[in-house]
C-alpha cells in the first residue's frame, strides 16, 4: 500500500512540476503577445520599431480591387431606434465628437474577453443580446463589428480593419475601427476594446492607422488617449500598436451582418490584405487579394 501511495505522490509531482514549466513559459511568452497581460511588453519597444523601419516600400501594383462601405437605411434606422443613438452626442456634433461618443458607450459597457461561446447573431443588436444573456464582454474582433455597425448607423463612414503582426508565429492580432473625417479629410483610428483608445498628432489631430504606421517609423511624437479622455504616456498600447501594424486585412466591401453568415445577399467575395513589399504573408485563405498598394487601400472607401 505504501508503495501505490508512493507512485501516485511521484505522479502527481511529475504532473504538478510540469504545470509549473507550462505556467513560466506562458508568463514568459505573454507579454510578447498579449499587451494587457504582461507587464515586459515595452521592452520589445525597439525590436517593433526596427522591423516596421526596415520594412519594404509600398507600391503600386496590378491587383484589382476597391474598397467599398455598402449603406441600408432601413436597418440603420432599426439600430438608431435600438440604441437611441441619438441621445449619445447633441445635434450639432461633428463627426469625431460623435465616433467618441460611441466609442464610449461601447467600451465602458463591454469590456474584454476571449468569449467562450461565439455568439450567435454577430450584428449591433445580436452582440448587445449576447452580452445581456451569455457573457458580458467579448473580443476585440466582436468589439469593432459591433461599434462599426453603429458608426454606420449614425452615418459615419466607417470600416474596421486587422492589423496584423510581422511574426508568423505571433498568434495575437488586433481589430480596431477607422472612421471617416469629412472636416478633416481623413480618417482616424478608433479602438473600442480594452478600455478604449485612439491616437493623435503631437498637435491633437487624430491619426489613422496608416499615420501611425508612418510616425513609428519617423519617430514623430504620438499621444495616446486611454479610455478616450486625456493624453497619457501609455506604453503598453504604443509598444502594442507598434506590432500590429505591420500589415493589415479588410473586407473589400462592408456593411451590416458583414461576419454573421447565415445572414443571405451580403458581399463576402473580397478580403483585401495591405503588405510591405517584399513580405510574405501568412494565414491568407485562397481567393483573397494581397497587394502593396496603399494609397488605393487607405482611399477614402465610399457609401452606395
Amino acid at each position: 500500500m505504501k508503495k501505490t501511495y508512493s507512485v501516485i505522490r511521484n505522479i502527481f509531482a511529475i504532473i504538478g512540476g510540469l504545470a509549473i514549466i507550462a505556467a513560466i513559459i506562458v508568463w514568459i511568452k505573454a507579454p510578447e503577445y498579449n499587451w494587457y497581460l504582461g507587464k515586459n511588453n515595452y521592452g520589445l519597444l525597439n525590436k517593433r520599431l526596427e522591423l516596421l523601419r526596415t520594412s519594404g516600400e509600398y507600391a503600386a501594383d496590378t491587383n484589382v480591387f476597391e474598397m467599398k462601405i455598402v449603406q441600408d437605411e432601413a436597418r440603420a434606422q432599426e439600430i438608431r431606434d435600438y440604441f437611441q443613438l441619438d441621445t449619445l452626442y447633441p445635434e450639432n456634433a461633428t463627426t469625431w465628437e460623435k465616433a467618441i461618443a460611441i466609442g464610449k458607450f461601447v467600451s465602458s459597457n463591454i469590456p474584454h474577453a476571449n468569449q467562450r461561446k461565439w455568439p450567435k447573431d454577430v450584428n449591433a443588436v445580436g452582440l448587445w443580446e449576447y452580452i445581456k444573456d451569455v457573457e458580458p464582454a467579448f473580443n476585440c474582433r466582436l468589439h469593432s463589428i459591433f461599434a462599426f455597425e453603429l458608426f454606420l448607423s449614425a452615418d459615419i463612414k466607417a470600416r474596421y480593419i486587422t492589423c496584423m503582426s510581422e511574426d508568423k508565429d505571433d498568434p495575437d492580432c488586433h481589430v480596431v475601427n477607422e472612421v471617416w473625417l469629412p472636416e478633416l479629410n481623413k480618417w482616424a483610428m478608433v479602438d473600442t476594446d480594452m478600455g478604449g483608445h485612439y491616437v493623435t498628432d503631437k498637435n491633437g489631430t487624430p491619426l489613422s492607422l496608416q499615420e501611425m504606421r508612418e510616425h513609428y517609423i519617423s519617430g514623430e511624437k504620438m499621444l495616446i488617449y486611454p479610455a478616450f479622455g486625456k493624453a497619457q504616456k501609455d506604453k503598453d498600447y504604443y509598444a502594442y500598436m507598434a506590432k500590429n501594424t505591420y500589415w493589415f486585412s479588410c473586407w473589400g466591401t462592408l456593411s451590416y451582418y458583414q461576419e454573421d453568415y447565415k445572414v443571405e445577399g451580403i458581399d463576402r467575395n473580397s478580403y483585401v490584405n495591405l503588405i510591405p513589399s517584399g513580405y510574405t504573408p501568412y494565414g491568407i485563405d485562397e481567393g483573397y487579394i494581397v497587394t502593396t498598394n496603399a494609397e488605393k487601400f487607405w482611399d477614402a472607401a465610399f457609401i452606395e
